[in-house]
Formats: C-alpha cells, structure tokens, sequence
C-alpha cells in the first residue's frame, strides 16, 4: 500500500514537471558580462581609494603627531603634555569614526553599495521576467549556484543580458 501510494506520488511530480517549461541562468556570467556591473563595481572602487587616500592623509597626521610629541616630551609643561596627549587620542578617535562612517556597517559606501547592487539586481529580474514571458518559461533557475550540466536550448544567459543591454541602451 506505502510502494504504491510512493509510486503513485512519484508519477505525479513527474507529470507535473513534465508539463513545466524550464529554464536556466547564469547569473554569473551576467555579473561578468553585463557592462553596467562592470561600471558600478568600478565607481565603488574608485570611492574607495578616495577614503583610502583620505584614512591615510589622517594616519599621516596622527604619526606626526605622535612623532612630535614624542620629540618634545622632555621639554614640555604637563598641562601642554596633557593636552598633545589629548589631540592625539582625539585625532585616533577622529580616524575610528571616520572608517565607521565610511565603510563600516552601515557606512556610506556601504550603503551605496547595497543600493547600487538592489538597482542591479532589479533590472536583471525585470530582464529575467521579461525573457521568460516572451519565450513561454514557467520556471528559470539560476545556473550559477549548482548547475554541473545544462541543455544549450534552456540556457537563456545570452537572451537575458541582450535584454539587459536593450533596456540599458533605451534609458541612455
């Protein structure tokens, strides 16, 4: 009674599968293809190096600091002492917050990043959506996460990033 009601359960999800038209993804190759992905990873880039620039121009400052008290500790009053020591553990914290707000957590090339890559990722399931309607899909994985073989007829990754470059080109 348990084989036959398996048996029975197993026939079903294979007609019903059988009924499906499936297809395939490579996000992967989107993310390396698709010029746009390219651009923004980039412009990340780029802003980082600016906050690299700007993190050490501050640890520049903050070494010299230290260098020139460190110089002059001998020959100063304790309230001068006081205060260099004081500028340099404020210019320490100065460098903390300034990373935090920059690129910790929720900093702002973080967010940038996290709102860049949402845009992206919308437009790519617009693509992926748009590809799947107008050539009859019911079901479009993505590839890139365990595929070890895909037949070329279900593999959409050429359709979905021509797509991509149609609509980009129609927003320019």
């Amino acid at each position: 009674m348990i084989n036959k009601k398996i048996l029975f359960s197993v026939l079903m999800i294979n007609m019903i599968f059988a009924q499906q038209k499936l297809g395939v993804v490579f996000s992967e190759t989107i993310r390396l293809n698709f010029e746009e992905f390219k651009q923004v990873e980039q412009q990340l880039q780029l802003d980082l190096e600016v906050i690299q620039k700007e993190y050490q121009a501050m640890a520049t400052q903050l070494d010299s600091m230290v260098k020139e008290y460190e110089q002059q500790n001998l020959m100063l009053s304790e309230d001068l002492k006081k205060a260099k020591e004081q500028d340099i553990v404020d210019m320490n914290q100065s460098m903390q917050s300034f990373q935090l707000s920059k690129v910790g957590p929720n900093g702002e090339l973080t967010q940038k990043q996290a709102q860049l890559e949402f845009q992206l990722v919308e437009k790519f399931k617009a693509a992926v959506n748009s590809v799947a309607i107008s050539k009859g899909f019911d079901l479009i994985i993505d590839g890139s996460q365990a595929s070890l073989y895909t037949k070329p007829t279900i593999d959409l990754t050429d359709d979905v990033l021509y797509e991509l470059r149609k609509t980009n080109q129609a927003s320019e």
